[in-house]
């Protein structure tokens, strides 16, 4: 059984708005990712997406919805099809669950902010005995 350090995956790596990919299960992919400042409104028209905070604060902005805020600890589902947009004005450090294939982008037109999910690279894998 592979292991992932969540602390450590978060410290591999500066970038935000650039998920990696932590593990995989049942073709859903679960993803760490620092996020910063607002992305765009999209949706995923055939998939639910997991926001979980695990440091910092984050807004989803729902169209047609009240805005949801989280902290550190709390976690999200977005519904497939509602549009959203992620925004952390201080940053935050967050996982993503999705099935496998889920473009960050989703339905919008922004593929200058379309990101290709990364394989952790430096995060401690081992056996659990």
């Amino acid at each position: 059984m592979d292991t992932v350090n969540l602390a450590e995956a978060f410290d591999s790596f500066e970038e935000t708005w650039s998920p990696r990919l932590a593990a995989t299960l049942n073709r859903q992919e679960l993803k760490v990712a620092k996020l910063s400042g607002s992305f765009v409104w999209h949706s995923h028209p055939e998939a639910d997406e997991l926001f979980w905070v695990v440091d910092g604060e984050l807004t989803l902005e729902l169209r047609g919805e009240a805005d949801q805020q989280l902290s550190a600890g709390e976690l999200g589902v977005v519904p497939a099809g509602v549009a959203h947009k992620p925004v952390s004005d201080e940053g935050a450090e967050v996982v993503l669950f999705e099935p496998a294939g889920t473009e960050n982008t989703g339905d919008a037109d922004a593929q200058e902010r379309t990101s290709e999910v990364l394989e952790l690279e430096t995060v401690s894998r081992g056996a659990v005995e």
